[in-house]
């Protein structure tokens, strides 16, 4: 079935897809953005968007973190700030605190510019759907997640250092809790093919069971 099967609802299909860094939810999303109809927010995007040069976020981030996480150009150094917060539970609390209220109200608006565009589905890939209050706005949220082996190996081959790897994967709590509330559970340590063909059925599973 494809996305368009859904022409009685005015309200496109809302996805919430999130799991653990290195678990595959990007390209779980691009496979559902090939679909027609489907529209995929990235909120890992938008919240590079919000501590962009001139955004309020940013002189947050500054103002928390200290000057030197600032480059000459003025952007935010990404890489230093994350050796700061993945290795501080509560250097990270306080920057969900700063980023998350300026990433929800663009991730609807992007939901809103996609019913008024047509769509019929529409794809949050969110690490923090649940955290960032996202969830609640979701028909269906799918847990994607894999073996710890297999995170850590995917998370090197994108060339971070095992030290570090291992720091940022400990450093995401809370999936546990995700669990309990999910409607699908997306394991990607399979064959790609595999995997690509279990998401495919899950997803036209949700979008029959809204229609019936």
């Amino acid at each position: 079935m494809d996305a368009t099967a859904t022409p009685a609802h005015t309200e496109p299909f809302r996805l919430g897809l999130t799991g653990p860094i290195g678990c595959g939810k990007s390209t779980v999303a691009r496979w559902l953005g090939e679909r027609a109809g489907v529209v995929v927010v990235d909120a890992d995007q938008v919240a590079r968007d919000v501590v962009e040069p001139g955004e309020p976020a940013l002189e947050a981030v500054i103002g928390r973190f200290g000057a030197g996480l600032r480059r000459d150009d003025g952007s935010l150094d990404r890489a230093a700030l994350g050796r700061i917060v993945f290795a501080d539970p509560e250097a990270l609390r306080d920057l969900e605190a700063i980023v998350h209220p300026a990433v929800r109200p663009r991730i609807l608006a992007a939901i809103a510019d996609a019913r008024r565009d047509g769509a019929t589905a529409v794809v949050i890939e969110a690490i923090k759907l649940v955290e960032g209050g996202l969830a609640a706005t979701c028909d269906e949220v799918w847990l994607v997640t894999c073996d710890r082996g297999v995170q850590r190996e995917r998370l090197e081959g994108r060339g971070t250092a095992p030290a570090d790897a291992a720091t940022r994967i400990d450093a995401q709590t809370g999936f546990d809790a995700v669990a309990a509330i999910a409607d699908r559970v997306i394991d990607t340590g399979a064959d790609a093919g595999a995997t690509r063909r279990e998401v495919e059925r899950a997803f036209d599973d949700a979008l029959a069971a809204r229609v019936r």
